[in-house]
This record gives structure tokens, C-alpha cells and sequence, in this order.
């Protein structure tokens, strides 16, 4: 996993054109501002496969994947403010989108509750991923999902 400066993200990289894996990898000193950068990163990284790699990237998958970051941004400005590293990893088909921050409070979803205001976000992220995992690190923790990059034949939009 590389890491970039604070300063923004960088493009696209493949890394062993045997392995097929494409990276991308961003660090933020997360706060409410900075939620919109993720999504943008998000955004350009999924393009810049489509532009530069000619990979089939659905426009449910650029949505979704940055619906999915901005949730997972937002748990990070609310209950982590600090660096926040965002690695994007493309293989086989599928976008993992991997969020590590300082904090070590773990994320649980809470019980559905139609009538709840707010904190819906993980519920929305675990609605919207194919896979979902969190992983305590040395310092801090680490959250992992993944999604399709393109729509599967008879696959209905959620």
C-alpha cells in the first residue's frame, strides 16, 4: 500500500499487470470539509479506469462507490477527526474501498428504526456493499468493503 502527502490523491496506478490489481490510495486530515474531497477522489479514480484502462465501470458503481466513502468519511470527521487514508484497489471485477483512521472505537449498525433521525450510514454503506469487514490496526482501525464495477445481467437496482 503506498502512501501519498496530505496534499490529495493520486491517480490511478497498476501495480504487476500479471496480478491485474489497479491502486489508488488518498490522505486527509479528515473534517466535515474534507468529505467532499473523498467523494472527488472517489469519482476520478473510477473515471480515470474507464479513460485510461478501458475497464467497465457502471455509473451505479461511481455512485455507489461514493455514496459509500462519503458515509464512511462522515463516521471519520464525526468520531475520528485526524489522518484519514482512503485506499482504493480494483481486481477481479470489484472496487475495495478501504478507510483507515485513528480512532478505535469499531462501528456497529444499530438496529433498523424507521423513525430514527440520523445514523443511518452504516446501514446504507452495508446495504450498498458485496462485502463489509473492520480490522483493528497497531493504531486505530481499519474498514473494508467491496462493490461490482459493473452491473451484473439481471442484477435489479436496489
Amino acid at each position: 500500500m503506498e502512501q501519498q502527502p496530505t496534499s490529495g490523491p493520486a491517480a490511478p496506478e497498476e501495480k504487476g499487470t500479471s496480478t491485474g490489481v489497479i491502486l489508488g490510495s488518498a490522505v486527509y486530515e479528515m473534517s466535515s470539509g474534507k468529505i467532499a474531497h473523498t467523494r472527488a477522489f472517489v469519482r476520478e479514480f473510477l473515471l480515470e479506469l474507464r479513460s485510461r484502462h478501458g475497464m467497465n465501470v457502471s455509473r451505479r458503481a461511481v455512485d455507489t462507490a461514493q455514496l459509500i466513502v462519503s458515509e464512511l468519511a462522515t463516521n471519520v470527521a464525526k468520531y475520528a477527526p485526524g489522518p484519514c487514508q482512503v485506499d482504493l484497489e480494483v481486481f477481479g471485477g470489484l472496487l475495495r474501498i478501504s478507510v483507515w483512521d485513528s480512532g478505535t472505537l469499531l462501528p456497529e449498525p444499530e438496529q433498523a428504526d424507521p423513525s430514527r433521525v440520523g445514523r443511518h450510514g452504516l446501514e446504507i454503506v452495508l446495504l450498498a456493499c458485496q462485502s463489509f469487514s473492520v480490522h483493528r490496526e497497531p493504531v486505530g482501525k481499519r474498514v473494508r468493503v467491496e462493490i461490482p464495477l459493473h452491473d451484473s445481467p439481471g442484477r435489479t437496482p436496489a
